[in-house]
């Protein structure tokens, strides 16, 4: 069974980096040929397509955050990464990650999610 966890600081300052981390278990990131994704939920608001790497490392990214997004990958620890820089409070969001069923972005593994606050 694939299990996802995000991690990271619960409260970001506005301007600064955004940094989570997904840690997979019971399956390899590098798998063929999953796609892994972060997706958001602002309060009150509908989910977010961030962006998603690959099983090969190739990323993608949601037009409206491109400029501002990074996501990268450890193979050695099985680990996927989210940056997102100059954050503002609108960034304030649960945040997902997950791995859809082959290459078509339908979401089967969803981590638990974790809330990001942006504030001074």
């Amino acid at each position: 069974q694939v299990q996802l966890q995000e991690s990271g600081p619960g409260l970001v300052k506005p301007s600064q980096t955004l940094s989570l981390t997904c840690t997979v278990s019971g399956g390899s990131i590098t798998t063929n040929y999953y796609y892994w994704s972060w997706i958001r939920q602002p309060p009150g608001k509908g989910l977010e397509w961030i962006g998603y790497i690959t099983f090969s490392g190739s990323t993608y990214y949601s037009p409206s955050l491109k400029s501002r997004t990074s996501i990268s990958r450890d193979t050695s620890k099985n680990q996927s990464t989210l940056q997102l820089s100059s954050v503002t409070p609108e960034d304030t969001a649960v945040y997902y990650c997950a791995r859809d069923s082959g290459g078509d972005l339908v979401y089967v593994y969803w981590g638990q999610g974790t809330q990001v606050t942006v504030s001074s």
